[in-house]
């Protein structure tokens, strides 16, 4: 498993913006609090558009001009954030957004003098960035040599050597010295080829130009493993065939410069806030439109704040030509999805089953996605197609087996559900979704009652925390005659879950069977004000309920010809 040193690195990446205090101006306070506002919920269009309006009636302001170079750039505008930096440079004001957009632009215009003139100590983003970038820009300006020695340079820094490594074997391969990079890569054991995903893909690439494609080949095995994406795959059958493989990952300076922002971004992804995640991979994409692994995470960072369009907007620009477009739509599925358009992730989804028909994640994404909507028959039919194609041994088969379980189930096809649980079981003999779902299914059919006890029993062992899970811990016992054991467990599901209906008509039905009649109808009424009816997938019946109400359980039982509940006490 391939991974980023992020916790090593994090405090040699890590920086903050400079945000002095505001001056209210009267006459821009309502622009500026709406910005703020937008800001917090990562709203960056309109925060862009409230901050610019209020810096046009206090044009002098830092934390306005800031907050509009941050925004603009959030916004991958960098062309409309630079003169509102330029400003601020020109003032004096240190900000690193400021200092990272105009370094941007001279890098994207090819201005390498002008950028290695500017003093990192005043106008820089940060260390590590500003050394690596001096790397690239030394080789932008036609010295390999100066390059080579400042990405040394950076190295003799803990914590980043592995950063400055990567970046030499990438200026060493961009200039043709695949010999020079891949003794990087391969040097201790191969560190620097685990960095990252792109690490071992551009050493796969070397290891080309070297006429080295079984080595390629084998490398690749042993990162990723023997299960690869399309992606991968991609790049594995054009070895297979002994095509040379273009080096493609940095062919350019200014590839490179995009590089060291989209190797910050990711090093600093699930450590740092999102916003500024966002930024360097935004820079990353100005220098280089093409980076699918920028716009990627471009894309993923706007989801999980929430800016479902943006993030869909991003993840239409992977062109489908691009070995990754099958992450692409997956990611715009599921923002589609989390933007409350289920019908248009089903159909990218549907779109994307045609184009990869092999690929069971596509498959199971699909049939998740149907399951949440209901769609059950729909639904098996993915999960069939994903697990036609899952390879024998995949750790993923148990859980399509166990949602194909729930969408057989569901449609009352219960020997299928039952069997699918149970190879689900057999493939995870101890997963506590699996035991609580088959467990508790059996309980409601009241048959093999022991084996469900000892099934959640087990499930409930490993999340004790889980209020589904003692819920159907106190669920069983009272089906098995054992109120007095259920009651414990029935009020601690109460307690994990105070609002479900179902649990709390669970508990009512306990304190009724031990005689705490006053008690049960609380639950009851309690469960009732919690049923939703719009929920067409609630457990809880409501009809039942008041009944209970009105006659209680023992006649409500009667009328249903099941066995009272003194008979089982009697026993």
């Amino acid at each position: 498993m391939i991974g980023i040193f992020r916790r090593a690195a994090v405090v040699a990446l890590s920086a903050t913006f400079i945000l002095p205090l505001p001056a209210q101006a009267e006459n821009s306070a309502g622009s500026y609090l709406a910005g703020r506002q937008a800001i917090a919920r990562s709203d960056f269009a309109n925060a862009a558009e409230f901050y610019t309006r209020a810096l046009a009636l206090d044009p002098s302001n830092p934390t306005l001009m800031e907050s509009v170079v941050l925004s603009r750039l959030a916004m991958g505008e960098i062309d409309r954030a630079l003169p509102v930096a330029q400003q601020m440079e020109a003032q004096g004001l240190r900000s690193q957004v400021a200092h990272m957009v105009v370094q941007a632009s001279l890098l994207a215009n090819g201005d390498y003098a002008a950028y290695l003139d500017r003093d990192p100590g005043t106008q820089g983003i940060g260390k590590l960035a500003d050394g690596l970038l001096a790397g690239w820009a030394h080789l932008g300006a036609g010295s390999v040599g100066q390059a080579l020695a400042q990405f040394d340079r950076v190295g003799d820094t803990n914590g980043v050597r592995n950063f400055a490594r990567y970046h030499k074997a990438l200026a060493l391969a961009s200039v043709g010295d695949y010999e020079g990079a891949e003794a990087i890569f391969a040097a201790d054991d191969g560190v620097v080829t685990t960095l990252s995903r792109r690490a071992a893909m551009a050493r796969a690439e070397v290891l080309s130009q070297l006429g080295r494609n079984d080595d390629a080949l084998n490398m690749l095995a042993d990162v990723f493993g023997p299960s690869f994406d399309p992606g991968l795959t991609a790049v594995a059958d054009r070895l297979v065939t002994g095509e040379t493989l273009p080096f493609s990952h940095v062919r350019t300076p200014q590839e490179g410069l995009a590089e060291v922002f989209f190797t910050i971004g990711a090093a600093l992804n699930d450590e740092a806030a999102d916003d500024f995640v966002l930024i360097y991979a935004r820079a990353a994409s100005y220098l280089r439109p093409d980076h699918i692994d920028a716009i990627l995470l471009s894309a993923e960072l706007l989801e999980d704040m929430g800016q479902f369009d943006l993030s869909v907007a991003t993840y239409r620009k992977v062109p489908q030509e691009s070995a990754d477009h099958h992450a692409a739509e997956m990611g715009r599925a599921e923002a589609l999805r989390r933007a409350g358009k289920p019908d248009a992730a089903i159909e990218v989804l549907e779109s994307l089953a045609i184009d990869y028909p092999t690929l069971p994640l596509v498959h199971s994404s699909l049939g998740d996605l149907l399951r949440q909507q209901e769609d059950y028959a729909s639904a098996v039919k993915a999960y069939d197609q994903a697990l036609e194609f899952l390879e024998k041994g995949d750790t993923r088969e148990w859980f399509v087996l166990y949602a194909r379980g729930i969408s057989h189930e569901r449609l009352k096809h219960w020997e299928d559900a039952e069997a699918d649980f149970r190879r689900a079981l057999e493939l995870n003999p101890e997963q506590p979704q699996v035991l609580n779902y088959l467990g508790y299914s059996l309980v409601e059919r009241q048959i093999k009652l022991e084996e469900a006890l000892d099934m959640i029993e087990r499930a409930a062992a490993a999340r004790p925390d889980s209020g589904y899970i003692i819920d159907s811990l106190g669920w069983v016992l009272f089906r098995l005659g054992r109120y007095e054991e259920a009651v414990a467990h029935m009020e601690r599901a109460v307690e994990l879950m105070p609002i479900d209906p179902v649990v709390n008509d669970h508990l009512g039905d306990v304190y009724w069977a031990v005689g705490r009649h006053r008690e049960a109808e609380f639950q009851w009424s309690r469960a009732l004000s919690f049923v939703d009816p719009e929920d067409k997938d609630n457990e809880a019946k409501p009809d039942r309920i008041r009944a209970k109400l009105e006659i209680g359980l023992d006649a409500v039982l009667a009328q249903e010809g099941a066995e009272p509940i003194r008979v089982a006490n009697e026993q």
